[in-house]
This record gives structure tokens, sequence and C-alpha cells, in this order.
């Protein structure tokens, strides 16, 4: 986990908790389908066991620096079971939000939640974590879901068909990343990345979308942190018209390396590890006119004042789209198979998210799937017998057949001539699910 830059009143997701939610390897080149094999709860046919009581648990694990991202995911959750409880709660029961502990020691909180009956749980943060929770709870029939997971790895975890994740996963970013410089005139690329899994995924699927685009030549180079002086030499000696900038802990000095070897900042484009505010921490100008790319969408004013309503300190709101997301769909859920049992709500999960087609789903609905953005007009649509395409605050989600998101969406920040940042746009990926 890498701590994230806060902007008090944004969705600023910075590089924080990174390592949690998966696309697949084919989204290197077009965001491709991922698929399944074998029965799981994702797909397997299920009897109704629950008590009619949907508990709802959270797995926070942020400490340290990290803990002020816990304030956000805890307020979401918190006014996506008011407004879920407001709109009749599961079958005219309130819906319960157990009490909530935070540390590191991930199975301890999730055997927790088991003991308390929890039929789903929504984290951790830190993907590193997500196998200890997933372990545990899969065992119970517990459906997990990760608002901020993004290793690639956990989409082939072996979790039964409980495990989801409401983010995307890094490497969906490479065709985004390789978009922007298309639109800006570029015709080749340099990517200059740090070493490690984070570095060597996407600058695997930055190139093979580059290359994909038609952009020739594509030069590649690696470096260890503090180190990057020979790959920007690299980068400046293939001449490229952009240069994308794939770092976490070494994306200072690389950024600095760069602007020594005279690659000017508008040809720079950062992903969302190297993304931060530098300012004076980077030389005069350094980065006027680069970009870069952060997950997420920047909230609205509505949900926003939502959020400080539940928790008037709140200053950050990382993961807050995600985990309120993640909530209202395992409500959904719950309501669609008509039982708040976990492998029920993971058995409906796909459909309600308006995902693969084929999945279970309660009998009584049917037909093209309605899109609805709230918990009260979806659950309008499931009782009219309509099947449902939750489409909510972090936008589509549509799960596929390993429970990752086949829709992401993406704010383009561009720098100025004191190497800050400002929100100038937006960006899409996405692919079908399948």
């Amino acid at each position: 986990m890498v701590r994230g830059t806060r902007f008090p009143g944004t969705a600023f997701r910075g590089a924080a908790a990174r390592g949690t939610a998966a696309w697949c390897a084919a989204a290197v080149l077009a965001l491709g389908a991922c698929s399944a094999s074998g029965d799981n709860a994702r797909t397997a046919p299920v009897e109704a066991s629950g008590d009619a009581t949907l508990r709802i648990g959270l797995i926070l694990d942020n400490t340290g620096p990290q803990a002020f991202l816990n304030a956000a995911q805890l307020a979401a959750a918190r006014l996506a079971v008011q407004q879920i409880n407001a709109a009749g709660g599961h079958k005219g029961r309130p819906v319960e939000l157990l009490p909530e502990t935070t540390g590191s020691d991930t199975a301890a909180q999730a055997r927790e939640l088991v003991n308390a009956k929890a039929d789903v749980v929504i984290g951790p943060t830190d993907s590193s974590r997500a196998p200890a929770a997933i372990d545990v709870l899969s065992k119970a029939g517990i459906t997990l879901i990760s608002p901020a997971n993004t290793a690639p790895e956990l989409s082939s975890y072996k979790s039964g068909g409980y495990y989801f994740r409401t983010a995307a996963a890094d490497v969906a970013q490479a065709p985004v990343l390789v978009k922007i410089a298309r639109d800006a005139g570029a015709k080749s690329l340099a990517v200059v990345y740090e070493d490690g899994n984070y570095g060597q995924e996407l600058s695997a699927a930055v190139s093979a979308s580059a290359e994909a685009a038609g952009l020739d030549p594509v030069t590649v180079s690696g470096f260890k942190a503090g180190e990057a002086r020979k790959s920007a030499a690299a980068a400046r000696d293939a001449a490229p018209d952009a240069v994308v900038v794939i770092a976490r802990d070494g994306a200072q000095g690389a950024l600095a390396e760069l602007a020594n070897a005279g690659l000017a900042g508008n040809k720079l484009i950062l992903t969302d590890g190297a993304f931060r505010q530098y300012g004076s921490d980077l030389g005069s100008k350094a980065l006027e006119g680069a970009r870069a790319l952060v997950p997420g969408t920047f909230p609205s004013a509505h949900f926003q004042a939502e959020l400080v309503a539940i928790d008037a300190g709140l200053k950050d709101m990382t993961f807050a789209a995600e985990t309120y997301d993640a909530v209202n769909l395992a409500a959904l859920a719950a309501a669609a198979a008509e039982d708040d049992a976990g492998a029920s709500i993971a058995g409906t999960l796909i459909a309600v998210s308006g995902g693969t087609p084929g999945t279970r789903a309660s009998s009584a609905q049917s037909g093209k799937p309605t899109p609805c953005s709230t918990y009260k007009d979806c659950l309008a649509a499931i009782r009219d017998g309509k099947a449902i395409d939750y489409d909510g605050e972090s936008g589509p989600v549509r799960f596929d057949a390993n429970g990752d998101v086949t829709a992401a969406r993406y704010m383009v920040f561009s720098y100025g001539a004191d190497n800050k940042a400002k929100l100038t746009g937006s960006e899409a990926a996405g692919r079908s699910a399948g």
C-alpha cells in the first residue's frame, strides 16, 4: 500500500491501497472478457437459507498513515444502510450494519464477522490482505465485496465464488493512457516504469495497448526506485512523442531525471501510482503540461453533502463511492434473490449489476435489465418483476464471472507551472461482460 495524497471534498484515490481488484490479462489489448470455470457461488443453484435479517459487516484495515481511508468507507456504508432502511430495508426489516473494528489482522476481523452472523462483508482496502479475508469468509458462505482491491491475481483466487470488487484493476487504465497520448497527436511512445508487480504488469499492458493502437515505436525501460537516470536517458534517446511514467515510490525521482534529460512536461503522462501534488518537490515547471490518470469520478455535490451529513469531519472521500455501491448491490442482490444468505447474495450480484447474462437471479425477474441508480428505484423495479442494472455513484459495475467490474471511470488531471494538478477531464474504459 502506498500513501495517497488527500484533497478535501474530492474522491481522489491517489496511490493508496493498490493491489486490489482484478482486470483480467486480456484487458491488455481490448479489455476482453474473463471467464470462470467450475461450480461456484456466483452461478450454482442454492436454496434460501437466510433469517430475513440482512447483516452487513466492514473490514477496515487501514492503520498509521493510511488510517484516513477508513472514515470515507464507514460514512458511505452508513449512508447506504440508512437509505436502504428508509426504503423499507430487507423484507420489511432494517438492514443491520455490524459494529466495526479497525486493524491489520484481517483474518481476525473476518472471524469476528462470522461470529456476528454477517451475510456480506465490505472490504478490505489492501489487496495483500484480501486472501486472509476470502479464506475465512468463503468457508463460512459469506460474500465479500472489496471497494478498493486492484491486484490482478485476485481475479483467479479460489474464493468459491464469494469474492467481488467494485474497483477496477491497475491494468484497466492501460488503453486510457494510450488514448490520452493519441488524442494529443502522439505517434510514438516511451514507457518508463518502476520495477515491481505494479510497474511490470502495467507497462506490459500499456505496451500492448499502444502497439494495438498503432503507436510505433514503443520503447520500454525499467528502473529501481532512486535509479531512474538510465531509463530517462533511454526515453530521451528514443525521441518519443509521449512518455508514460509508471511508478509509485520512485515516481518523484523518475520525474526529476526525465526533467534533467530534457523531456518536457507536456510529453509526460502519469499513471495513478505516480500522481500527486509535487509542487516545489520538483524543479520549476518540470511538470507543466503533464497529464495524470486517477481512477474514479468526481463526486457530485449532492453525494458529498450526504456523506458529510453522516460524518461532519470527513475530509477525504477515497473509496466512498465504491463502498456505497458495494452495500447497495449487496442489498439489491438479497432483494432479487428474496433471501439474505451469503450464497444467495453471491449468486445474484452479477445479475443486479447488469453483468454477465445467464447468471442466476430470482425467477421473478426477467427481461432486459432496467437501469437504476438508487436502492429505492431498483427495489421498485425488482418488485415489478423486472431485471435491473444498478449504476451507482462509481458508475456502471457489471460484474463478470470472476466478480470483476467490466467498466471503469477515470479522472484526468493536468499540471501547471507550479507542478500542481487540477481536474481537467474524464475518461472511461470498459468491456463486454462475459
